[in-house]
């Protein structure tokens, strides 16, 4: 009986360590050959399908989907002084697909990574952070984060080679290594592959806890394909100082601007050995989203047809061509290495409805802007057309449009891409579904009317998207044309700087209309009129144009009582001489604002505007004046109006040019009203 208790004590033990095995995640291998009744940990838009398809994005745009396998693994094999251990050797495999409803245009990647804390994935950033990291805590060590990214953007801010290639990440997407996505036949030579080609591939990831190094191979899926013996791409990294003792693994992946899915097919892990193999005829198959290539029958057959035959074919071909010459496009041998951020012409016209004027969103001087839904993705679009001649400077402005089409940022409108035909361009835009700001500065029904806190927070995201263009992007990019008419708002009535570039488009246009200075009156900045180079200075003077404008509800241009025109940054001055600043808040607030914070905007959108550059406050001290951070400098008291000491800088508007058509009765009176003075 003794040994009997003693047996059944033993049993008991073993089932519980067991138990307890199970529970922390020493299950040290698993294979998926599909994912039909899993147990994996899903969030944000990932999903299992009905075919056992690992979903980690549904198409839905600047979205992000995890999938992790729901114990943590144990990664050192001394549990009991981790920090003395070493990690482990392991191996994972898995099989991927990526559709993107637009195949020339790129989508974001996916992900497979090694986390110390699932906590980590919840602050995360779709778009070009793939659901992994997020613009304050990439590239902090205490991340813990290792990662093998399958990335089809090519984003500049993380030194990205190119829109199509593999990267080895080690707590930030600044990759410890990347090259372009391919493999390694058996005889050595590099075969590329592409991520977006919506066929399912496979890959190696493989950590050798001795040598501290880690190799990724890639291939396609193919039946006796295997695993190429050379792998496509290696660093060196004691993934000791990464990942802790235990860790989660899983897949990671989001959604930008396209509409893109991303899948996983089948999934394998072990510790201390090979990855377990993945039964490729068990495996789910990737949807087809499109149609197949159309049959060219017809084509072989054509010779042998009667000849009544060939007068219909003939007739269709006629139709065809004159549809062809309604689509036509005009495009250069340069052109080809912009590929994914050009749309073709076609697909805009379908999305406008072929630019009805039941779509027309606005007239400014550089054309007209329409509202479209793109055909294939149903992602809501403007399209503005702009006429231009030269081809001087043409493949320069180009690459500047792709450049400005890789900035994102909350408070500027996302430029997508463009179009090019004969004698004009056609840049397409993220829609902004509530319009522009002046519509509701202006508007005479109170219902429409901004209120304080919407205000306020427009004038705050506006300083800070222009932070981003003179300090943190990876050029010093000047607006030139910051107004109340270029601040469009979003759905959730945010401000966002629109219009990039078309400054610069009038620089390289033939227009004998048109000088080097280019701007609207009233936001221009005196020194213009003298050197005529815009600078972050003359946008810093159009901003504070712009906060005026916004608190008082009144054009630069203001009329007054008598029918004159004074300039709105006078008028204010005028009333913070008498000590009176704050009877220019918007009357159509009826009071109910913040005083206090009145009064700082009213200010800085005086030392804004301040007509002698050195006065004026740089972007990022804008910022901290309207939160508080700072104190607003105290404002010395001026016995000539602002509109004076322009004079004195600078001998009037009578050189400007205005870029808006609507504005030019205005700089007309301006100029006289300069000369009166």
């Amino acid at each position: 009986m003794p040994k009997m208790k003693l047996l059944t004590s033993v049993c008991f033990l073993l089932v519980f360590l067991n138990l307890v095995s199970l529970t922390t995640g020493d299950d040290d291998h698993f294979v998926y050959s599909g994912f039909t009744g899993n147990n994996l940990l899903l969030d944000g838009a990932a999903t299992v399908t009905a075919t056992g398809l690992l979903e980690l994005t549904n198409g839905t745009l600047r979205l992000k989907g995890h999938a992790i396998y729901p114990t943590p693994m144990r990664f050192r094999r001394n549990a009991t002084s981790p920090s003395t251990s070493t990690t482990r050797s392991f191996s994972t495999s898995f099989v991927f697909g990526i559709l993107s409803a637009y195949p020339d245009v790129s989508a974001n990647g996916i992900a497979f990574f090694v986390a110390a804390r699932r906590e980590i994935l919840a602050g995360a950033m779709a778009a070009q952070y793939l659901g992994l990291l997020n613009g304050s805590n990439n590239g902090n060590d205490t991340n813990r984060v290792f990662a093998v990214e399958l990335d089809t953007m090519q984003n500049n801010e993380f030194g990205d080679i190119s829109d199509n290639h593999v990267g080895i990440d080690i707590n930030s997407l600044v990759s410890a290594n990347s090259t372009n996505a391919g493999y390694y036949s058996g005889d050595g030579e590099f075969r590329s592959l592409t991520l977006i080609s919506h066929e399912a591939m496979q890959v190696w990831v493989d950590y050798d806890g001795q040598a501290k190094k880690v190799n990724v191979t890639l291939a396609p899926l193919k039946k006796g394909q295997g695993k190429p013996v050379r792998p496509l791409i290696s660093a060196t990294h004691d993934l000791s100082t990464v990942i802790p003792d235990t860790a989660y693994i899983g897949f990671s992946s989001s959604t930008g601007l396209v509409n893109s899915r991303h899948y996983v097919l089948g999934w394998s892990f072990a510790m201390d050995g090979p990855a377990p193999a993945i039964d490729i005829d068990k495996l789910p198959k990737l949807p087809r989203e499109f149609p197949k290539p159309r049959s060219k029958v017809m084509e072989i057959i054509l010779p042998l047809v009667t000849a009544a035959v060939v007068f219909f074919v003939g007739t269709v071909l006629v139709l065809l061509r004159r549809r062809q010459l309604r689509y036509s496009e005009l495009k250069e041998d340069w052109e080809v290495e912009f590929g994914p951020h050009r749309f073709a012409y076609k697909d805009l016209f379908r999305a406008t409805e072929g630019f009805k004027n039941k779509n027309l969103l606005g007239v400014g001087g550089f054309g007209k802007v329409y509202r479209g839904v793109l055909p294939v993705s149903k992602c809501e679009i403007a399209v503005k057309r702009v006429s231009h001649n030269s081809k001087q400077g043409m493949k320069e402005f180009v690459a500047e449009i792709v450049s400005i089409g890789r900035m994102q940022h909350p408070n500027l409108v996302q430029l997508l891409g463009y179009c090019r035909r004969k004698g004009e361009l056609l840049l397409v835009y993220e829609y902004m579904s509530n319009g522009s700001l002046d519509k509701y500065l202006y508007c005479k029904t109170s219902k429409s009317t901004l209120n304080w806190v919407q205000r306020l927070g427009i004038i705050k995201g506006i300083a800070s998207g222009l932070i981003y263009l003179h300090e943190e992007w990876e050029k010093v990019v000047v607006h030139r044309d910051i107004k109340a008419s270029n601040v469009l708002l979003d759905s959730g009535m945010n401000g966002r700087l629109g219009d990039f570039g078309l400054a610069m488009l009038y620089d390289h246009s033939d227009n004998p209309q048109t000088s080097h200075v280019v701007g609207t009156i009233g936001y221009l900045a005196p020194e213009l009129g003298r050197t005529s180079k815009a600078s972050t200075l003359t946008d810093i003077f159009a901003f504070g144009i712009f906060v005026l404008e916004v608190i008082c509800g009144q054009k630069p241009i203001m009329q007054d009582s008598e029918d004159n025109q004074v300039m709105l940054v006078d008028w204010v001055v005028e009333h913070w001489n008498r000590t009176s600043l704050i009877d220019t808040v918007d009357d159509k607030l009826q009071g109910d604002y913040n005083a206090d914070e009145a009064v700082i905007a009213l200010k800085v959108g005086l030392l804004c505007s301040h007509p002698f550059p050195e006065a004026r406050p740089s972007m990022r001290q804008v910022l901290q004046y309207l939160n508080g951070e700072l104190a607003v400098p105290e404002l010395v008291p001026a016995h000539l109006s602002f509109q004076m000491l322009t004079m004195i800088q600078n001998q009037g508007f009578d050189s400007y040019i205005m870029s808006y058509p609507s504005s030019v009765e205005s700089m007309q009176s301006i100029s006289s009203l300069v000369k009166e003075r």
